[in-house]
C-alpha cells in the first residue's frame, strides 16, 4: 500500500514550511491567495487527503450529520435523504443515516449514538409509535409506555438543544421552541384530495387515517373533514378509520368499510400503501374503480404511477424538502455566536390525478 501524502511532503515539494501548508489548507487569512491556490493545486496533484479526525479536533466539528427516519424502504424518505446529501456533500459533510422502524426506543437509541459520535447536527422525522405497536413492540403498545417514551423523546431533544447541536425536523415534527422544521401543507394536500373526489361526484368519502397524535396525520384528517363541511356534505365519524401505513392494514380496514350497510363511494388514505391495500380489497369484492369507489393516496410513491390501475396521490416534494432541511442546518451551523434564526418552512403539496379516482375524463391525468 502506497504511503499517504502529508503536509510535509507538500512543503518539501514547494520548498516552504509545513506550517505555511497547514495555514493555506485551512484558509488562514495571513496566507496570500497565490500561495493558497498553489498549495491546494499541489495537494490535489499529490492526492493529499486530510486527516478528518485531526481536522475535527482542531475545528471542533466532525463534519458528520445524523439523519433519522422511520424507514428507508420508501421512496419518500429515500428522496428526502438524497436531497439532504446533495446539499451537504459539497459543504464537506458526511451523512449518517439511522432508521427507527417507527419505534421510539430505536429513535432514542439512534440519537444517543449520534450524540456520542460527536455529530454536528441532527435532522429528524419522528417515529409513529402506533405503527410499531402493531408490529409486536409491546413496550409501545400501551398508552402508559407510549407516554413514557414520548417524555424521554422530549428530554432527548431538549438535551440536543442544551448542547447547541442543531436540530431540524422534517415531515413529521414536534412543536419545540427554537427548533426549525420543513414540512408540507398536509391540511391543503388532504383538502385538495377530498375536494377532487367531491368534484368527481362522490358524496360518501371514507378516510384511512393514522395516529393523529402526530401532526401530519392530524392535519390530513382536518383537511379531509373541512372539505366535506365546505361542500355541505355530512361528516360521518364512522367513515374515519385508523389504519397503519401498510398494504395489509389498508386491505383489512377497507373490508370493514365495505361491510357497512351504506358503504363509502370513495376513500382518501393518508398513505399510498394503505391506499393500495384498499384497492386490492375493493377489486376482490367485485367493485369497479373508480366508478363504484374512487381511491386517492398520499406521498406519490413510484408504484402509484406504474400500476395497471394508476393511483391518484398527493406529491410531497421530498427531494426539495431534504435540500431545504439541509440548507436550514447549514445556516444554523455557520451562524457562529449570532442569534439563531428559527425557520418553519411549509411546502405546497400537489395532487396528482390518475385512474383510481378519475371519472371526469376532461381532467388531467398525472
Amino acid at each position: 500500500m502506497s504511503k499517504k501524502t502529508t503536509i510535509y511532503d507538500i512543503a518539501k515539494k514547494l520548498n516552504i514550511t509545513a506550517a505555511t501548508v497547514s495555514r493555506a489548507l485551512n484558509n488562514n487569512p495571513k496566507i496570500s491567495e497565490a500561495t493558497r491556490e498553489l498549495v491546494l493545486e499541489t495537494a490535489a496533484k499529490m492526492n493529499y487527503e486530510r486527516n478528518r479526525l485531526a481536522q475535527a479536533l482542531k475545528s471542533g466539528k466532525s463534519y458528520n450529520v445524523g439523519v433519522v427516519v422511520p424507514r428507508i424502504d420508501s421512496n419518500f424518505f429515500a428522496s428526502v435523504i438524497r436531497g439532504i446529501e446533495e446539499e451537504l456533500h459539497p459543504a464537506g459533510y458526511h451523512v449518517i443515516i439511522c432508521q427507527t422502524h417507527d419505534q421510539k426506543k430505536l429513535e432514542l437509541a439512534n440519537i444517543n449514538s449520534l450524540l456520542n459520535a460527536q455529530i454536528d447536527g441532527v435532522l429528524v422525522s419522528i417515529s409513529n409509535a402506533n405503527d410499531a405497536a402493531n408490529d409486536g413492540d409491546t413496550d409501545t403498545s400501551t398508552k402508559t409506555n407510549r407516554k413514557d417514551l414520548n417524555a424521554k423523546e422530549n428530554d432527548m431533544f431538549s438535551n440536543l438543544i442544551r448542547k447547541n447541536v442543531p436540530l431540524i425536523f422534517f415531515d413529521r415534527k414536534k412543536d419545540i421552541k427554537g427548533v426549525s422544521s420543513v414540512v408540507i401543507n398536509d391540511f391543503k394536500g388532504a383538502y385538495d384530495a377530498t375536494q377532487h373526489l367531491i368534484d368527481q361526484g362522490k358524496k360518501r368519502i371514507a378516510h384511512l387515517s393514522n395516529n393523529r397524535d402526530i401532526e401530519i396525520f392530524k392535519n390530513r384528517y382536518l383537511g379531509y373533514k373541512q372539505a366535506l363541511i365546505d361542500n355541505g356534505l355530512e361528516f360521518d365519524e364512522s367513515l374515519v378509520v385508523e389504519c397503519f401505513s401498510k398494504v395489509e392494514h389498508g386491505k383489512k380496514v377497507t373490508g370493514k368499510l365495505l361491510a357497512m350497510p351504506n358503504p363509502p363511494d370513495a376513500i382518501f388514505s393518508v398513505s399510498d400503501f394503505s391506499a393500495l391495500g384498499a384497492i386490492q380489497e375493493i377489486t376482490e369484492q367485485g367493485f369497479k374503480i373508480p366508478e363504484d369507489i374512487s381511491v386517492v393516496g398520499f406521498s406519490n410513491e413510484p408504484f402509484t404511477k406504474f400500476m395497471e390501475l394508476s393511483i391518484s396521490s398527493v406529491d410531497q416534494s421530498p427531494k426539495e424538502m431534504g435540500r431545504i432541511a439541509a440548507q436550514v442546518f447549514l445556516e444554523e451551523v455557520n451562524n457562529g455566536n449570532k442569534v439563531k434564526s428559527v425557520k418553519h418552512v411549509v411546502l405546497s403539496p400537489e395532487l396528482i390525478v390518475r385512474n383510481s379516482s378519475l371519472i371526469n375524463t376532461t381532467a388531467d391525468v398525472g
